[in-house]
């Protein structure tokens, strides 16, 4: 476990007697190594080694725990492979730090609940549903599918269906939610169907209670593991069902090298386990839509007839609707009338009303009131914020700022360039004077709200749920998500709107969506349709003609000049492989690990067509391990395959 990638190969150890019962496959041991200690697991015992020099002796058995399943082992071995990364990184994704008082304490025994598998007639509204079912319930298949959850689907119910179907079987399950949020509510749907046979999985339980629970799981006392990222390695006994739900929120790239995707460890272990998949989600990523195409998935959808009846009715913003006589001003609105006036129907009727914000805060970002150049901290180059009392600090790292000069022109006011959600239920609670206003975002995000009259500001993924539906919803400063500089802007923007949209009750309900922004789009039309699949199909038809992941396997080299060519020099590309680059690391994306503050940053982009994708993998990885073995000093440097952030 040194996690160098010129060290990532097992090591030869003699065995002494005393430990030989407990020195198995998969435990955890000490060994020393260029003189010190250090940990390592025992991978397999062989009766003699074929290294020709002296071996020495393993130092002791850690724990007679065997945490590392054959299982696991091949799975981090070909993440570390898919990803150029090294597999004692992986598992340290994988397996959580040992706790001895939990390991030595009672096993608790196996749960008294008789799993009994569900009718789950509700998968028969989707085309292909009963044939799914099906499917799970035959041990010797393996369904693989992309679900696309119709509006308004009680998302938790149903994976707590297909939790149950297998796990009835005697299969293990795992489901992958993207936050504490969507697990709480799975959790909830699967206590009545699964009692203790299921476990939570989260960082947020804490080191001790993660570890118990996961050697629970080890241990074969729960077939169902339910949680967010990493619990995607959980070594579930016999796996039978592997889900991943809404592949595309942000939440799930995981921020440690070798910074491997839940879909993309998934789809490894179905296909090494031989076990069913599902990647699901309201919307559908290019990444999804790759495999439907490629025929190595078959897609999950509702008929037209029900995706209409179950869907709110969607508005875009024409000419016409900004236009009102005598109002000059109408055309530049932020809120047109068309919004104020679904609001103003839907709080007639004691329905909630949604208004979503890209940005929290008061005045998020702001510029020059005389040249309209961005304001930036003078320390860092951050974007400057205004707060409720008027006063300036930076975004990045928080200085304030007492006398604001521009660089450009030497004013010194400065004019709102977007308004966040402080400001926006501050005005909206002069519109809508005796209607509560509920704000959710940052630190403070609310998770339910009561039915009747209110006005809720969130941010993208803070929005609560409302008991029976909100009347409205209105999706404003829309510009501020299709406008970023990234290849995944309008999947990320059409992901944000449809969640957002389930919230809304049907239009035969009266429930309607306002998305402020011109109609035409191609990302508002997917709204307006309620057709993920062809916008994703369009989106990977986009990214396929630009040569574009996933079309294409990309890697990124992040760090500093010097460091990127000397690392570049010793890639061995694959044949047809492209550079592109260098360019300044793009802004928002954090420093790679070790780059000294303030030094300048790049990017450079490699990318091979997907038959060359191992191969770029590979030339990468004997890269970094020939750059580990020269000792060469190339701190800084990040090397990511099919980055979540190219723009």
């Amino acid at each position: 476990m040194l996690g160098l990638a010129h060290l990532d190969r097992p090591f030869d150890y003699l065995v002494d007697e005393a430990m030989d019962s407990d020195a198995q496959p998969g435990v955890r041991v000490r060994v020393r190594f260029s003189g010190r200690l250090v940990d390592g697991f025992v991978l397999e015992r062989l009766p003699e080694s074929d290294h020709g020099g002296r071996l020495a002796w393993l130092d002791r058995v850690v724990s007679p725990e065997r945490v590392l399943t054959p299982d696991l082992a091949r799975l981090a071995r070909a993440v570390a492979d898919r990803y150029a990364g090294t597999m004692p990184d992986v598992l340290r994704l994988a397996i959580p730090p040992r706790h001895a008082r939990v390991e030595k304490a009672d096993p608790r025994g196996d749960p008294e609940l008789e799993i009994v598998a569900p009718s789950a007639e509700r998968w028969h509204a989707y085309d292909g549903g009963a044939e799914f079912l099906a499917a799970l319930h035959d041990a010797t298949l393996h369904p693989r599918v992309c679900w696309q959850a119709r509006p308004g689907e009680d998302v938790a119910a149903r994976l707590a269906e297909l939790a149950a179907t297998v796990a009835a079987q005697g299969r293990g399950v795992v489901i992958v939610v993207p936050d504490q949020r969507d697990l709480d509510r799975l959790d909830a749907a699967c206590r009545p169907l699964l009692g203790d046979w299921c476990i939570t999985l989260a960082a947020g339980l804490g080191p001790t209670a993660r570890y118990r629970r996961w050697l629970a799981v080890l241990r074969g006392q729960a077939r169902v593991v339910i949680g967010t990222r990493s619990a995607v390695f959980a070594p579930v006994a016999d796996l039978g069902l592997t889900v991943v739900f809404d592949d595309g929120d942000p939440s799930l790239d995981e921020p440690r090298s070798p910074y491997p995707h839940p879909r993309e460890v998934a789809v490894l272990r179905a296909h090494q386990s031989a076990s069913a998949l599902v990647i699901g989600g309201f919307a559908r990523t290019a990444e999804a839509q790759a495999l439907v195409e490629s025929g190595w998935a078959r897609s999950l959808t509702a008929p037209r007839e029900t995706i209409r009846a179950d869907m709110p009715r969607v508005e875009g913003i024409s000419d016409d609707d900004r236009r009102v006589a005598g109002d000059p001003l109408a055309r530049s609105a932020r809120i047109p009338a068309i919004a104020f006036d679904a609001a103003r129907r839907a709080l007639a009727d004691d329905a909630p009303v949604l208004f979503i914000v890209p940005r929290r805060g008061y005045l998020p970002s702001v510029a020059c009131a005389r040249c309209r150049t961005h304001a930036r901290c003078r320390s860092c180059h951050g974007p400057l914020q205004m707060g409720d009392r008027g006063d300036l600090s930076c975004r990045w790292c928080g200085r304030l700022e007492t006398r604001f000069v521009c660089p450009a022109c030497g004013g010194t006011a400065v004019r709102a360039l977007m308004i966040g959600d402080k400001r926006t239920a501050e005005e909206l609670g002069r519109a809508f004077t005796g209607i509560p206003v509920v704000t959710s975002g940052g630190d403070k995000i609310v998770d339910e709200i009561d039915a009747g009259a209110r006005v809720v500001v969130a941010t993208p993924g803070a929005q609560p749920h409302a008991a029976g539906g909100y009347g409205a919803a209105v999706l404003l400063d829309t510009w501020a998500q299709l406008d970023r500089q990234d290849l995944r802007a309008a999947e990320e923007a059409v992901r944000t709107w449809m969640s957002v949209a389930t919230l809304v009750r049907p239009h035969g309900d009266g429930g309607r969506v306002v998305i402020v922004a011109d109609a035409t789009l191609l990302p508002v039309q997917a709204l307006i349709r309620w057709d993920p699949a062809g916008f994703a199909g369009h989106e990977l038809a986009l990214r396929r003609e630009l040569r574009f992941p996933p079309a294409v396997t990309m890697a990124s080299i992040d760090g500093p000049p010097a460091a990127i060519s000397a690392f570049l020099g010793m890639v061995d590309t694959p044949p047809g492989a492209q550079q592109l680059g260098p360019v300044p690391l793009p802004p928002g994306v954090r420093p790679p690990a070790g780059a000294e503050p303030g030094e300048p940053l790049e990017r450079v982009l490699l990318r091979t067509d997907r038959g060359h994708g191992r191969d770029l993998a590979a030339a990468l990885r004997a890269a970094q391990v020939l750059r580990h073995a020269r000792h060469e000093d190339t701190a800084g440097i990040r090397v990511q395959v099919d980055p979540p952030t190219i723009g």
